[in-house]
C-alpha cells in the first residue's frame, strides 16, 4: 500500500491553522478540507490561543505562523510541544533572512518542518501543493508515533532536534513513518569503493536541517581534506542562513556556494536555494557549478545534478550519502554514483522523519549501508581514515 492510500484510508489527519490573518486562516482551510485524509479541526488567530486549542481539538497537525501578536509562532511552539509532545508543527515562515534565522531555530526546539509562504515568484497553486505534501508527510509521522503509546500511558518524551551549533553528535529526529512504499523488504548492498574518500556529497529534504546539523557535528574534525556539498530542499533566503547554522555545527567554514568557486576540502559548500549545485572540472580541480535550469523532481535544487556531476568529477572518490526527505530526488543521483565506482549510504527508516529519498536510494540497489543517523557519522569518519569493511 502506498503512502497517500495508507493515508487515505485511515483516521483522517487532523489539522489546526494558526495565523492570524482571517483570510489566510479561510484560505488554507478550504484547500486542506478539499483534500483527501485531511480534515481542519480548527482555526487559532495567536500562538497563545492555539495552546488552548491543541488540548482541546487534539491535532495530528499545527500550522503555526512564525509573525503573530499576542504571542509568535516562536514562543507558541515550546508551549504546544509541552500540551502535546506528538504533535507536528509545520512552521509557516515569509521569505527574510530574519525569518530563515527563526524558522532553523524553530527546527532545532522541535517544529518538524517549515513551509514558506508565497511571494510573487511562488504561485499559491505551488503553495498549495507542498503544503498538503508536507503535512501528510509530517502528519503520518506524528500519528505513528501516537499510536506506539501504550493505552494509559505517559506521553513518550519528544526526542530534542539536535540544536544548531555544537549539538551532540548522537542527536537524531525522530523515528518515523515512510512516504516511500516501493523498496524491497530486503534491499541489495553493494560493497564500499576501496579508493580513498575525495569528497562527500549529502542529499536532503524533509528533517534534513536537524539531520544536517547532527551529521556534520559528527564529521567535522575529519573533513579537514575533503569538500562536503550538501543539497538541501530549502527556497533561496533561507540556504545562505543553512550555511551558517551548518559551519556553527561543524567547526568548519559553511558558506551557500558561488558559481566558480574552488570546492575547497574541510569546507562545507551548500547549494543556493532556487538553483542547482553542480560540480566542473578546471584543469582537473573541481569548481561549484551554480545551474538554473529547470527544476528535476520538481525540486530545485535538486540532489540528482549534485550526485551526477560529482560522480562525474570524484569517480571511485565519492561518498554520497542521502538522508531524510520526502519525494524521490537523489535516485537517479545515486545510480550515477554507483556507476562512476563510488559509494552511497542512505539513513534507515526509523530515524528519518521522511522515509522517501532515502528509501528510493536504498530500492536502486546502489546503496553500500543504509543506517541510522549516529552510525552514519561514525562511518563516514572511518571511511576518510581509510577504513573499507
Amino acid at each position: 500500500m502506498t503512502f497517500a492510500a495508507h493515508s487515505m484510508s485511515a483516521e483522517p489527519l487532523r489539522i489546526l491553522i494558526v495565523d492570524d490573518s482571517a483570510v489566510v486562516r479561510g484560505v488554507v482551510a478550504k484547500w486542506l478540507g478539499e483534500e483527501p485524509g485531511l480534515f481542519v479541526a480548527g482555526t487559532s488567530r495567536t500562538g497563545l490561543a492555539a495552546v488552548a486549542d491543541v488540548v482541546r481539538l487534539r491535532p495530528h497537525v499545527a500550522v503555526l505562523d512564525v509573525e503573530m501578536p499576542d504571542m509568535d509562532g516562536v514562543s507558541a511552539l515550546p508551549l504546544l510541544l509541552k500540551a502535546q509532545p506528538d504533535l507536528a508543527v509545520l512552521m509557516a515562515s515569509s521569505l527574510t533572512r530574519r525569518n530563515a534565522d527563526i524558522s532553523l531555530r524553530c527546527l532545532a526546539l522541535g517544529a518538524a518542518d517549515f513551509i514558506a509562504k508565497p511571494t510573487a515568484e511562488v504561485a499559491q497553486s505551488d503553495y498549495r501543493r507542498d503544503l498538503v505534501a508536507k503535512i501528510r508527510a509530517v502528519g503520518e509521522h506524528a500519528r505513528r508515533r501516537a499510536r506506539m503509546r501504550t493505552p494509559g500511558a505517559a506521553p513518550e518524551p519528544r526526542p530534542a532536534a539536535p540544536a544548531f551549533g555544537r549539538a551532540p553528535a548522537s542527536a537524531a529526529p525522530a523515528s518515523a513513518g515512510s512516504s516511500f512504499a516501493a523498496a524491497a523488504p530486503a534491499a541489495k548492498h553493494r560493497a564500499f569503493s576501496v579508493a580513498p574518500v575525495r569528497a562527500i556529497a549529502i542529499g536532503a529534504s524533509t528533517g534534513g536541517p536537524q539531520a544536517l546539523a547532527a551529521l556534520l557535528n559528527a564529521i567535522g574534525p575529519s573533513i579537514g581534506r575533503v569538500p562536503v556539498l550538501v543539497t538541501q530542499h530549502m527556497p533561496a533566503a533561507f540556504t545562505p542562513t543553512l550555511a551558517e547554522h551548518l559551519g556553527a555545527a561543524s567547526g568548519r567554514p559553511g558558506r551557500e556556494a558561488a558559481h566558480g568557486q574552488p570546492l575547497e576540502p574541510g569546507v562545507i559548500h551548500v547549494a543556493p536555494g532556487g538553483k542547482h549545485l553542480t560540480v566542473a572540472l578546471k584543469g582537473g580541480a573541481a569548481f561549484a557549478s551554480i545551474d538554473d535550469g529547470p527544476p528535476e523532481n520538481f525540486c530545485k535544487p535538486s540532489v540528482d545534478p549534485t550526485f551526477r556531476t560529482a560522480a562525474a568529477a570524484y569517480g571511485s572518490g565519492l561518498l554520497a550519502v542521502m538522508l531524510t526527505g520526502m519525494g524521490s530526488d537523489g535516485a537517479a543521483g545515486v545510480r550515477a554514483v554507483a556507476s562512476a565506482g563510488g559509494s552511497v549510504i542512505a539513513q534507515d527508516e526509523a530515524t528519518s522523519v521522511v522515509w522517501g529519498m532515502p528509501g528510493a536510494a536504498v530500492a536502486t540497489g546502489c546503496c553500500a549501508a543504509v543506517l541510522p543517523l549516529p552510525a552514519i557519522g561514525s562511518r563516514i569518519v572511518r571511511l576518510i581514515a581509510g577504513e573499507r569493511a
